[in-house]
């Protein structure tokens, strides 16, 4: 392995970058890994067992002690907040969110996307969904005794998955006692109540142990109506969220008799006067922006979460060198998200519904005469629409270990199995259906009655036996027949849908470490070992859901399986020890052969060099080749639609904008097109939200994902500083063929720009020019790669007599992140991505703690660069701004800095009080248009308000 080239990186480190690591901040919770004096300990990142394994690669460790001094109650907390990690795609932020993942916890390191970072529970797999994503929620805090994070590719160790490091989270045994906690808090606003109960038990005897931890945790929603960034989501003069929701919530309809109702330019929409006639057009008048929703008052800003966990640790002592150990865990998560009432455009290309020319309450209707069907809009307000996800996690991992001696040498042995069961069922509420409506919207009659019935006059109709009447037009709120607020009306129109999944892991394994030889510079360790594991996964969305017949997004049912059989080496190999210069110098080697049942065998190896020149300086390098196997989802998924962000080429004004070429004149976009968002109205922003489902879908003949990742790194503890550690690490990642969804921007680039008339086969666009269907899959089409630095200082100062000073300094800065893309000509290019897509430059934390005697005080700055954001004509900080061969124009925005604090107290009765708050200052982040993480004008991954909590732990 060649080290030169990294090595000169980091001795040319860039003053710019030395200045940017040294100011910021960084946190208390990412603690570089302690040292130890025993001899045979297991370190996440090899097999092999050994004292010095653990600084031969950057694994990051934080201990119980550290995850109790932050305000954080959940695994998937404190991990996003390392300054390695970026914020999932999929978060509580997301409330725009559906499918199998949402309500899901998630670790990103690197940036790389969750289902790159691989999550261990002692060292096993982490049950995942369909799509690959390992719910951290399903390991309860009270059950962890320490996480370690390695922050490197490890497939060569583990297999696929962990190709931007691995996440090990390992629990508590061998606990003699008892400890009971609560936590409770609450937003500065007086929202967003947390609550928490946890017991730990245990005992322990001569030859087992038995530890049982059981948690009960639950967060309350946070509703995007109470932030100053989320309340205003229309389109009125203080809207902040850009697009905004152009549906009444009154209903608005087009006069055929009047205007031409199908070119969205030239249709006049009118609402009903107040006490105004449904039946009387002339009491209609042209609606005003006034007259719009706002839509954010009815979405969660941070989804609703309950948790209930049980884990049982058990150990036994066969004889003094065979030992049982098992894990059991049950989790039962629920969370809960609400979004505004369905958007209902009664010409939508999935709805096609009018209101019928013979409907009761069509005011063209004038006694059965000169009716006309009408298109209308209105948005659903009365029943906001609701999903209730819970997930139930069953897990057993029972490990057999033990050691013997052959020659006067130690092998290490173990025999595992794990059994994991994740079953989901999603139940939603709000999707109306669109059989209903078909009935409801229909030809309707008053009888003798003045009761409104559904059909004709003098006509018995089966099918509309149950059929009620819906007059959309009337204003939310207005009593009067056919009513959205009739309860009867919104259980005809409105059923409940079912969705349910399951996912099961089972593997076994077996591993033999030792030594083989006695080399002159030390012990040749080696540790071999294979593992079988197959995968297997449904996901059923409600039959009726299936069928395309509700205003829902269309899903079709995902299931499938595979199974692989590994075998895997590695060797330590020492080379000098104890020399001038060269303390240590130690070469590991890894190797592991994978044999997949849907795609075949792929071997990735991992190489590494530590070098000591002195006690008190360590030099360490890796070099690793990594792979993502497609998962059940990738293969065996079903069609699914969504409502798209993206940028129509063809529509003026936009970023690359082709109008009028002769490929969007072909495609239907006239020269004069204005890209059109939901409602069909103009897009004040880009990328815009479609009005109209786009469909996607699986590919069972994609290949994994393949990487090739280098580290070089220095951890230096001076000797004339006691208690002072310093470590720096440069890594770079290379992924190629990546599983991408073929992105509708990269369709519509393909089609129009670059003329590829091939493409244009799935796109579909409306009368009025508007894309108003496509179809696309995933494929092995991304690449990408990225660089940066990690700078860790840690300081233990003497104890003085006014305490003992702790300080951690935990530093990132990406130095680079491209993903490969096409620029206006056509040509392949890397577009580079810092400073976007929430891919902060630089993310610092710095931990401040004190204690004396019983009392203690922590304090964290948690640190982030500023963000850009493409724009149109929204705060463009930099709107001549010119990359890639074309215009860019940029917003830009300020770095922000998170301020916590906790203070903490023994007491005398073995109990101990914490008090704290979360961002005490009350820092508010930019608006972010563009929704970073986020569906809402902020980036997801910030403080949405101050958070402040008290916790009380008896131990007994």
């Amino acid at each position: 392995m060649n080290f030169r080239t990294p090595a000169v990186r980091l001795g040319l480190l860039p003053a710019g970058i030395a200045l940017a690591l040294s100011p910021t901040f960084a946190s208390a919770q990412e603690a570089a890994a302690g040292t130890t004096d025993l001899d045979r300990i297991s370190v996440t990142g090899s097999r092999i067992r050994g004292a010095n394994m653990e600084t031969q690669q950057p694994i990051l460790t934080m201990t119980r002690e550290a995850l109790e001094k932050q305000g954080f109650s959940n695994v998937a907390d404190v991990l996003n907040n390392l300054t390695s990690a970026g914020s999932p795609a999929i978060s509580r932020s997301d409330s725009l969110s559906s499918g199998e993942n949402v309500g899901g916890y998630y670790v990103d390191i690197r940036n790389l996307g969750a289902q790159r970072t691989l999550v261990l529970m002692n060292g096993k797999r982490l049950g995942a969904t369909t799509a690959g994503y390992q719910d951290l929620s399903q390991i309860p805090m009270a059950a962890v005794e320490r996480i370690e994070i390695l922050k490197d590719g490890a497939s060569s160790i583990y297999g696929s998955d962990a190709i931007a490091g691995v996440v090990n989270v390992i629990t508590r045994k061998n606990f003699d006692g008892g400890e009971a906690s609560v936590r409770v808090g609450q937003y500065g606003n007086g929202d967003g109540d947390e609550q928490q109960y946890s017991m730990l038990l245990g005992a322990s005897g001569e030859r087992g142990s038995l530890t049982l931890a059981a948690e009960y945790s639950k967060q309350d929603p946070v509703w995007a109506k109470d932030r100053w960034y989320s309340r205003d989501g229309g389109r009125g003069p203080n809207s902040v969220a850009g697009d905004g929701s152009p549906i009444t919530e009154t209903g608005s309809w087009c006069n055929p008799l009047q205007v031409n109702c199908g070119d969205s330019k030239t249709a006049v929409w009118k609402t009903l006067n107040p006490g105004g006639d449904p039946k009387n057009p002339n009491d209609y008048h042209v609606l005003t922006e006034d007259e719009y929703v706002n839509s954010n008052e009815q979405m969660s800003l941070l989804t609703g979460v309950e948790r209930k966990s049980l884990y049982i640790n058990g150990t036994y002592d066969f004889t003094d060198r065979i030992s049982l150990n098992t894990d059991v865990l049950y989790n039962e998560r629920n969370t809960f998200q609400q979004i505004a009432g369905y958007p209902y455009q009664s010409s939508a290309s999935n709805i096609k519904t009018p209101l019928s020319a013979s409907s009761a309450f069509n005011p063209t209707n004038v006694n059965g005469v000169g009716g006309k069907d009408i298109e209308f809009r209105r948005r659903l307000w009365e029943v906001p629409r609701t999903t209730d996800s819970q997930l139930k996690t069953l897990r057993f991992a029972p490990t057999v270990s033990g050691y013997f001696e052959v020659a006067d040498k130690t092998f290490d042995w173990d025999v595992g199995a794990l059994w994991n069961r994740n079953e989901s069922i999603k139940t939603q509420r709000g999707d109306m259906s669109l059989i209903g409506s078909r009935k409801a919207l229909g030809p309707s009659y008053i009888d003798a009655g003045g009761v409104a019935r559904c059909g004709v006059a003098g006509v018995v109709d089966p099918n509309l036996a149950d059929c009620i009447p819906w007059n959309p037009l009337l204003p939310y709120g207005v009593a009067g027949q056919g009513s959205l607020a009739d309860p009867a009306l919104q259980e005809y129109l409105f059923p409940t849908f079912t969705t349910r999944g399951v996912t099961k892991t089972t593997s076994f394994t077996a591993n033999l470490a030792g030594s083989i030889v006695t080399l002159p510079a030390g012990d040749l360790g080696f540790a071999v070992g294979v593992e079988h594991r197959k995968e297997e996964g449904s996901y059923v969305p409600d039959a009726f859901a299936q069928s395309g017949q509700s205003t829902g997004l269309g899903q079709k049912s995902t299931q499938g399986e595979y199974d692989l059989n590994e075998v895997y080496l590695e060797l330590n190999v020492p080379i000098l020890a104890d020399m001038a210069f060269a303390k240590e110098l130690t070469l590991n080697v890894a190797s592991r052969y994978s044999d997949y049942s849907n795609f075949g065998g792929t071997t990735n190896s991992k190489f590494g060099l530590t070098w000591r020149p002195m006690d008190e300086l360590l030099v360490r390098g890796t070099y690793a080749e990594g792979f993502r196997a497609p998962t059940i989802s990738d293969l065996y998924g079903g069609l699914s639609s969504s409502f798209e962000r993206y940028t129509d080429p063809c529509a003026v004004g936009v970023s690359g904008s082709v109008a009028g070429n002769a490929a969007c004149l072909a495609g239907g976009a006239p020269a004069n097109y204005v890209q059109l968002g939901q409602g069909n109205v103009p897009c004040s922003t880009t990328p815009c939200q479609s009005g109209d489902q786009f469909v996607s879908g699986a590919n069972p003949n994609l290949s994994p994902e393949t990487s090739k990742s280098k580290t070089m790194g220095l951890v230096w503890s001076p000797r004339w500083v006691q208690g002072l550690d310093i470590s720096l690490d440069w890594y770079r990642y290379e992924i190629s063929d990546m599983i991408i969804e073929d992105s509708v921007d990269r369709i519509l680039r393909d089609c129009y720009v670059l003329g590829n008339a091939g493409r244009c086969s799935g796109v579909t666009r409306a009368a009025d020019g508007h894309i108003s269907g496509i179809t696309y899959g995933t494929a092995n089409l991304g690449k990408m790669e990225t660089e940066g630095y990690d700078l860790g200082i840690k300081y233990r100062l003497p104890e003085l007599a006014i305490g003992q000073f702790s300080i951690d300094w935990q530093t990132s800065y990406l130095a680079k992140y491209d993903e490969a893309n096409q620029n206006s000509a056509g040509d392949s290019i890397m577009i580079g991505k810092v400073g976007q897509d929430a891919l902060f430059r630089v993310r610092s934390n710095l931990g401040v703690n004190w204690a004396m005697g019983d009392f203690g005080v922590n304090y964290t700055a948690r640190y982030y660069s500023g963000l850009n954001e493409p724009c149109i004509d929204i705060g463009c900080t930099d709107p001549d701004r010119f990359a890639y061969g074309e215009t860019a124009p940029l917003r830009k925005t300020g770095s922000n800095t998170f301020h916590d604090l906790q203070v903490s107290w023994k007491a005398p009765w073995d109990a101990t009080i914490a008090v704290g708050a979360n961002n005490v200052f009350d820092h508010k982040g930019p608006l972010m248009y563009s929704q970073q993480n986020s569906s809402f004008a902020y980036y997801g991954g910030f403080d949405i308000g101050r958070f402040l909590y008290m916790k009380y732990t008896q131990r007994f």
